[in-house]
């Protein structure tokens, strides 16, 4: 099983002594990268949820920089000890409470021993109560002290209590330490040498709205925090009357506000001052090592960073702007000439300082983006690259990503721009970056236009997409139809043809590729299909075309209703296209309506062929969603099971086809209660082509918005996985909502999936089939031995006329009419009690 997709950005990444390395929190575990490459080394694994803070053990002398230990923190409530050159884990402290940030004072300083004994090792954490988590009017978030020498908790030690989650901030000495609370700013002083009764002091600093983030200067008594208006407040020599070096001063005149310029009321500090060039909140602050500037980053439009340099003594600015994405994590290293940036579109960029030159880039899989409401369900979340191993996502920058399965890293990134191109023009791409559609906005404006589908070809080497211009007060929308062309040299596509208003003002609802030939079809709400050929596949004048591209082959409809999804069969001789309820099977070459076969309940949203076999699947969604199979060679349903799907993939050269399916908002099922409880929401069937019960199942979490494909197993990062030197056919590829992806052999069905995917009994869902015929009055016939006690995914009900439906369907479907009439007039007749006389 592989395992990947996860976020680069959920907490701040961390440098090794020697800058070589880069800590980055991933999920579970710790993901190690090379600051020189930008590829992964190694990774640290043990914890069982999310990671939340990683600190490196710093060395003091220049020999020991290469020493490789950390602390680790997790909301699974424990703190890890590792050797991460190795790697190893050396230590666990349990504490059984979500851990959401974690300080350790102590490692920042030289000193460990107190008269020549080692002292304790104590940690700060912001942790969370789990006994009181529902209870709204206690409050259950604290600051406590951990003594990581003696795994426990510091008894009776609270150093506050907070509604929310905190983050903790440490001074680059170790001496003090704080958190931002609402519209104040709690900071402690490390007394030293520290005990678990040793006392700790506390001033509190008042603001006039809500704080965000704060930092320590490295080494004068500074402090700056940024609010949620964008405004900077620096306070200088904080504390000097409650810590260890205020004890001189005269308290009544530090009350007097003429002396202490910008301080709030009673506030223990000698000046404050605002700095507010910022526009919208503020996320990051951070020191220079030397102390000298403060970096500072705004949200620039919500869609794009901007790095604010800020001369701490003169106030003066320099800008490193549109990033291309929001700012989280400013991270420095020892080494004052690297530094990293963390991106909201989990990016880390790797900077030269103090130039601030991008130099390396580590790029994780791009997360969900949002799109206005009425297309949200009309566009495609991503495609797969299935011989590759592939999958492409849309993004926010109006950007398509190909990311690798296998490797877990991004393969290339397409950007998306485009000037008046005509019709055959091919567009070169340069470092695998592609221009799409057209930016001629500021970030801070609104979309304009939208990459509503992508298709590839099933070799990959073509792709097609649909994009649409919003119209500005009902006037100006448009939709284009593009294809594109890999590269044989380098990676990324070329952009081939434009088609604008391929189907005159209607939308497209699918794309899909020949899987032999270069032709694909377009179909679309406004009641029509188009099939699109390449120009080399049909001779013009005798002559090929210097610069092929793409021409309107055929035109097609069926009594003007809308066309919702369409598919070619496995060698290509079949054409599918679902014109709402019912599905039409055409001939792609000659244009030729075949037949019509089923009429679903609702619009068929998805058509897929399974395999090489003569069976078509389809699904739709809406009130009354449903899940079926198609015979062809019969012409009518195999089998139809009430069920939402959120995806459908079939495996090109098995008999095999996988359904994401929705569990269902409410159920009377207690297992199923207690499996959405568990944050599982949907669930994956295997099937083989012409068998109603599944041959595996398996139960899944953040299903909504996810997708299935099966892969190609040819990549030579997958030699590793295999244990018994034999490759299965194929890998079953899972995405969930979050872009969160696990790769696992589904023929295997002795095997368990943990964490995402979690292997369960077979299910049965005879109960909740939307049978017709003899199938819905008296269920399947015994040739299919139905198992028992099984589980309902979506029970449906019985029909109160069943004899409604007991005609429907192909006549050679039905039992005799023999059979049928006696059990039709006993179900008639009142079944009495039998009774037994002793």
């Amino acid at each position: 099983m592989i395992k990947g997709g996860r976020s680069l950005i959920s907490s701040a990444p961390v440098f090794s002594n020697d800058a070589k390395k880069l800590l980055v929190c991933t999920g579970n575990s710790v993901s190690i990268f090379s600051t020189s490459t930008g590829l992964q080394i190694t990774e640290l694994e043990g914890h069982t949820a999310p990671v939340t803070s990683v600190i490196v053990v710093p060395t003091f002398t220049p020999s020991s920089q290469i020493l490789c230990y950390c602390w680790t923190s997790s909301l699974d409530g424990t703190v890890r000890y590792w050797d991460f050159s190795l790697p190893e884990l050396m230590k666990t402290v349990d504490i059984r409470m979500p851990i959401f940030s974690m300080v350790i004072p102590r490692l920042l300083t030289q000193g460990t021993e107190i008269d020549g004994k080692p002292s304790n090792l104590f940690a700060y954490l912001s942790v969370e109560n789990a006994k009181v988590r529902h209870d709204q009017r206690k409050v259950h978030r604290r600051i406590l002290k951990c003594n990581l020498t003696k795994s426990r908790l510091a008894t009776g030690v609270v150093l506050a209590e907070t509604q929310l989650p905190e983050s903790i901030t440490i001074s680059s000495s170790g001496k003090f330490f704080g958190i931002p609370n609402k519209r104040k700013l709690h900071v402690w002083e490390v007394v030293a040498p520290d005990h678990e009764a040793a006392p700790i002091k506390r001033i509190t600093l008042h603001h006039t709205k809500n704080l965000t983030v704060f930092a320590f200067h490295p080494t004068e008594r500074i402090v700056a925090a940024g609010d949620v208006t964008g405004r900077i407040l620096i306070w200088r020599s904080f504390g000097s009357r409650t810590f260890s070096l205020g004890g001189l001063t005269d308290r009544r005149a530090m009350n007097n506000e003429d002396e202490r310029p910008g301080v709030r009321g009673d506030d223990d500090a000698d000046s404050c001052a605002t700095w507010h060039w910022h526009s919208a909140e503020v996320k990051v602050l951070s020191f220079s090592s030397d102390g000298a500037f403060l970096y500072s980053v705004f949200l620039g439009g919500g869609k794009e960073g901007v790095l604010v340099v800020w001369q701490l003594d003169s106030g003066k600015k320099k800008f490193l702007p549109r990033i291309g994405s929001p700012l989280l994590y400013f991270t420095t290293s020892l080494d004052p000439s690297l530094s990293s940036v963390s991106c909201a579109d989990n990016l880390i960029h790797l900077l030269k300082m103090p130039s601030m030159e991008i130099f390396k880039s580590i790029s994780g899989i791009k997360l969900p983006c949002s799109f206005p409401g009425i297309y949200e369900g009309l566009c495609s979340r991503f495609i797969f690259d299935q011989t590759a191993g592939l999958v492409a996502f849309r993004t926010e920058n109006y950007r398509i990503q190909f990311y690798s399965l296998f490797d877990d890293r991004e393969n290339f990134e397409m950007s998306e721009m485009v000037a008046s191109i005509p019709v055959f023009c091919t567009n070169k791409c340069v470092l695998g970056r592609v221009q799409i559609c057209e930016r001629n906005h500021q970030p801070s404006d609104d979309v304009t236009v939208l990459v509503t589908l992508m298709a590839l070809s099933p070799d990959g080497s073509m792709m097609s997409t649909a994009e649409t211009k919003l119209p500005e007060e009902g006037l100006g929308g448009l939709v284009c139809l593009k294809f594109w062309t890999s590269g044989l040299q380098s990676k990324g596509f070329s952009l081939s043809t434009i088609i604008y208003e391929p189907h005159r003002d209607a939308g497209i609802s699918a794309i899909a590729f020949h899987p032999t030939r270069h032709m694909a079809v377009s179909s679309s709400f406004g009641g029509d299909f188009k099939i699109w050929a390449r120009s080399h596949e049909f001779q013009q004048r005798e002559q090929m075309l210097e610069n092929p591209g793409w021409t309107c082959h055929a035109v097609g409809s069926y009594k003007k209703k809308p066309m919702t999804a369409a598919a070619f069969s496995g060698d290509g001789s079949v054409l599918a296209i679902a014109a709402e309820t019912v599905i039409t099977i055409w001939d792609p070459e000659k244009n030729v309506l075949v037949a019509v076969i089923g009429e679903t309940l609702e619009p068929i949203t998805m058509l897929s062929f399974i395999g090489n076999s003569e069976y078509l699947v389809s699904a739709s969604r809406g009130l009354k969603s449903q899940l079926s199979l198609w015979s062809l060679s019969k012409l009518s349903v195999s089998w139809s099971y009430k069920l939402q799907a959120e995806a459908v993939a079939s495996a090109m050269d098995v008999s095999y086809f996988a359904v994401l399916a929705l569990l269902p908002q409410s159920s009377k099922c207690t297992e199923l209660t207690e499996t959405k409880r568990d944050g599982r929401d949907g669930v994956i069937l295997l099937f083989k082509a012409g068998e109603p019960i599944p041959v595996a199942t398996w139960s899944v979490k953040k299903a909504n918005g996810g997708g299935l494909a099966f892969v190609h197993v040819n990549s030579v990062s997958f030699k590793g996985n295999v244990l018994d030197g034999k490759s299965p056919p194929a890998l079953l590829a899972y995405i969930n909502g979050d872009h969160e992806y696990v790769l696992f052999n589904p023929y295997n069905l002795e095997v368990h999936e943990p964490s995402m995917v979690v292997r369960e009994n077979r299910v049965g869902m005879e109960d909740e089939t939307g049978r017709f015929g003899y199938a819905s009055i008296y269920g399947e016939l015994p040739e299919f031995d139905v198992e028992r006690n099984q589980i309902e995914l979506a029970p449906l009900l019985p029909s109160e006329k069943p004899w409604e439906t007991i005609f429907s369907g192909s006549s050679h479907n039905l039992p005799p009419i023999t059979k049928l009439c006696s059990a039709f007039l006993e179900s008639l007749l009142e079944k009495g009690t039998a009774s037994i006389t002793v």
